[in-house]
């Protein structure tokens, strides 16, 4: 599924260069639960990133399902983001004045699906994630765990074979945030391959395989990925 090798992240700040990742080889294969951890500034985020199509490695080689991604134009990689892959974040990135089911209705817009059946596809995957009663509500109207749980069927739409959450408990209180991992547990258990940032050790234990990184460079890989504990953080 994933294929790093080698891959280096600088970023030029004025006359300095700031070394994001350093020579990272990592392999996650199809259907791997994966926790990325380490301290702030370590370079979780910006792995997320190249993971997931948003950046583009320095030097290295980054291959997503056999296809060697850094090679593509924007485009291709845009399409690869909005078929492949589906994305969830701590800030849940909804739009505040569209309802939840238009929220999650677009992906499939930019993947040109018809209106009537995008509905349908977005109601399902709202039942799916237990908000089939607050579809019609807008995001200021739901808590913050029901806004997350939309986030998750946003990432569902266009049945991805990626998912990657970005510290997707961290506005959550610690129930919350449980149920939140449940789902993302129970997807990897039907095939989604999943891979979690976090900087929590016990919300990192949830995975198969814990990834910790520091000053950008890969510290310790625990693990093997097969599959994440449905009651580790119970």
């Amino acid at each position: 599924m994933v294929n790093l090798e080698h891959v280096t992240k600088v970023y030029p700040m004025g006359p300095f260069e700031v070394v994001a990742l350093r020579d990272i080889t990592l392999d996650i294969a199809d259907g791997d639960f994966v926790s990325i951890m380490g301290p702030s500034g370590s370079g979780k985020s910006t792995l997320m990133h190249i993971i997931g199509c948003l950046d583009r490695p320095t030097s290295g080689q980054y291959l997503l399902g056999g296809e060697d991604v850094c090679r593509l134009d924007d485009a291709s990689l845009a399409h690869i983001r909005n078929k492949r892959i589906g994305f969830v974040f701590q800030q849940f990135n909804l739009l505040p004045r569209e309802t939840v089911l238009a929220n999650v209705e677009v992906p499939l817009i930019y993947a040109g699906v018809k209106a009537r059946e995008r509905r349908r596809i977005a109601a399902e995957a709202l039942e799916r994630v237990g908000l089939g009663d607050r579809m019609r509500h807008r995001p200021s109207e739901i808590s913050g765990g029901q806004k997350q749980r939309a986030a998750i069927a946003r990432a569902l739409v266009n049945s991805p074979s990626l998912i990657l959450a970005d510290e997707p408990t961290g506005n959550l209180d610690s129930k919350t945030g449980h149920e939140i991992l449940d789902i993302l547990t129970e997807l990897n258990a039907e095939g989604a391959t999943v891979v979690l940032v976090t900087h929590d050790r016990e919300i990192a234990e949830r995975a198969g395989k814990i990834v910790q990184l520091r000053d950008g460079a890969i510290e310790l890989i625990e693990g093997t990925g097969r599959g994440g504990d449905a009651d580790g953080a119970a």
